[in-house]
């Protein structure tokens, strides 16, 4: 009963807020207010303060929410602890291969920064020049500045 009571009063309080904000001519600020006003009033009529009030006294309601808060710390806990290792023998094998390879620009002939543990198939695979045609030559003349290829290697390497 007092929860009632003190919801329906601050619902008065805030629509007389309203009602002197409308006053002063600020229509938008006003609605806004009578609209956050009305909420507590809502709230009592769909009996959600009562069932609130029900719960809020009652030890075994707050015990269960308290396993449910341990449930679900443990829960963030093993996602945490998966993301930062390889939760399967084959992930952990794949980051440590993947931390041993420096980074190498798509298109660049050999690695930027320091030298790489072997060329292996980097050096196989790489294309073999071919003769430049006349559209081509004029392409590379209108942008010199396009390769980048050795930035991006420099940005990648460094995580940016």
């Amino acid at each position: 009963m007092l929860a009632e009571t003190i919801c329906s009063a601050v619902s008065a309080a805030g629509l007389g807020i309203a009602a002197v904000t409308a006053y002063r001519k600020r229509f938008l600020t006003a609605t806004r207010i009578a609209a956050y006003s009305l909420v507590p009033v809502g709230l009592v009529l769909t009996g959600v303060v009562e069932w609130v009030a029900g719960i809020a006294f009652k030890p075994s309601i707050w015990l269960g929410f308290g396993v449910l808060g341990l449930s679900w710390l443990l829960f963030m806990t093993t996602r945490a602890i998966e993301r930062r290792s390889g939760s399967t023998r084959a992930e952990r094998k794949a980051a440590r291969a993947a931390g041993r390879n420096e980074a190498v620009a798509p298109a660049a002939s050999a690695p930027s920064l320091g030298a790489g543990a072997t060329a292996g198939p980097a050096a196989a695979a790489k294309p073999q020049p071919q003769p430049q045609t006349k559209s081509k030559k004029k392409q590379e003349a209108a942008a010199p500045g396009d390769d980048f290829s050795d930035i991006e290697a420099i940005l990648k390497k460094h995580g940016i």
